[in-house]
């Protein structure tokens, strides 16, 4: 297999944002000012766009800046008055990261006629359950974070690739691109080539260890340990004294940063003063308020958003809006798959009122979709995967995450 790691320029994802808009939960909010303000016609109607995400629990700090990213747009959207004729509410329902309750929270969403898109889910596993419940009522769902390949590409996703729903598109890109991508950093550019690799047992988590491995392997390394924990597990004290012994240069952790966090510091406590390596599901600050250390690396989904000029009014304009809480890790994309749904929207009610069977319309119209948004291109392809194959490599400076200058790019395998 080939490399290209195609530099990120300004050049490239600059441009105008071609569709803006803003929300709340379910409660439609005086508009926020601007000529548009209490101008637009609403006489049709409201339109609800929904959102299945963790809101609370130990992923809440991404959840909830998803929720205000969406939420932003929806207001702005309101503002501006882009569904003539309509009002639109954002509804956001808690999924606690659970599958069970994600598919609770999609049912509900799906029972309501008058919900034309859903945004999220935040976990590839959450989106399994939610996935068949909002096909099954045509309702388009975009996530910005979800990267298990299977949600797109079916369960023989390297080999055989099939598309589960044609109303399921994604504008993050999958482990089939980001394990390798990690792989080549820490193997090529960082020199490690004793590799312990260590997963949660999920969705995600270990299909991102999986691809790591094969390309880390490939790429002359060792991986010297495969190894697993639980989601909520808080003693890695077996797993540590297992690998301690094999003297490994590096780990890399399949997961999130629940449990990344403390198990870097432990691995530290036990005295293997190595970096930890994992994927987006880590790349938040909460990774190093529970033991994330300075050194430790992540990839992570698009280029920086403070990086983009095409990002620089959604911060500026998340900034004003006053949110407790940050964007986060999928703020700018999250921001993006809600405006690609009102877009659509637009598009399917230019010859005709709403009615649930306008939804398929919606489908057919973000499948079209080719704009420039905060984090770049959107664009699908015919499995409803994003065309945007730029991921970038984060490294812990401080208390948080700081990009990699000269990391972000393009995996082609």
């Amino acid at each position: 297999m080939t490399r290209r790691r195609t530099i990120v320029t300004a050049a490239i994802l600059a441009g105008a944002l071609g569709l803006t808009a803003c929300g709340t939960n379910r409660e439609e909010e005086p508009a926020a000012g601007g000529a548009a303000a209490g101008a637009c016609d609403t006489g049709k109607g409201t339109l609800i766009i929904g959102m299945v995400a963790p809101l609370s629990g130990s992923l809440s700090a991404l959840g909830l800046g998803m929720r205000n990213s969406a939420q932003l747009a929806v207001d702005q959207a309101n503002e501006a008055c882009s569904v003539p004729g309509y009002k639109l509410a954002f509804q956001p329902e808690d999924d606690q990261a659970t599958p069970q309750v994600a598919g609770q929270a999609a049912t509900k969403l799906s029972s309501d006629p008058q919900v034309v898109g859903v945004v999220g889910t935040l976990n590839s596993s959450t989106s399994q359950t939610v996935q068949p419940i909002l096909n099954g009522r045509d309702i388009v769902q975009i996530s910005p974070a979800n990267t298990g390949p299977a949600l797109t590409l079916g369960e023989a996703a390297a080999t055989a690739p099939v598309r589960p729903f044609d109303s399921y598109f994604r504008v993050a890109t999958t482990d089939l691109v980001q394990g390798p991508f990690a792989a080549d950093y820490l193997v090529t550019t960082a020199g490690k080539k004793s590799i312990a690799v260590i997963d949660d047992g999920k969705t995600y988590g270990a299909g991102l260890a999986e691809q790591f491995a094969t390309r880390a392997t490939a790429l002359g390394a060792q991986v010297v340990a495969r190894e697993k924990v639980g989601e909520k597990d808080t003693d890695f004290s077996g797993v540590i004294t297992a690998i301690r012994a094999l003297n490994p240069d590096a780990v890399y952790y399949g997961g999130e940063y629940p449990v990344a966090g403390p198990l870097s510091a432990q691995l530290a406590a036990a005295g293997l003063a190595i970096p930890l390596m994992g994927g987006d599901g880590i790349v938040d600050a909460q990774f190093v308020a529970l033991g994330g250390r300075v050194g430790d690396l992540a990839t992570n989904i698009g280029a920086p958003a403070e990086s983009l000029p095409s990002a620089k009014k959604f911060i500026d304009d998340y900034a004003a809006a006053g949110y407790t809480e940050p964007y986060s890790a999928y703020g700018a994309f999250t921001y993006d798959s809600t405006n690609v749904i009102i877009g659509a929207l637009t598009t399917a009610l230019a010859d005709g009122d709403y009615t649930e069977e306008k939804r398929a319309d919606i489908v057919k119209a973000v499948q079209e979709t080719d704009i420039e948004g905060a984090g770049g291109s959107i664009s699908f392809d015919e499995f409803g995967d994003t065309t945007n194959k730029v991921l970038t490599v984060y490294t812990v400076e401080g208390d948080s995450f700081a990009p990699i200058e000269g990391s972000t790019g393009a995996f082609e395998g």
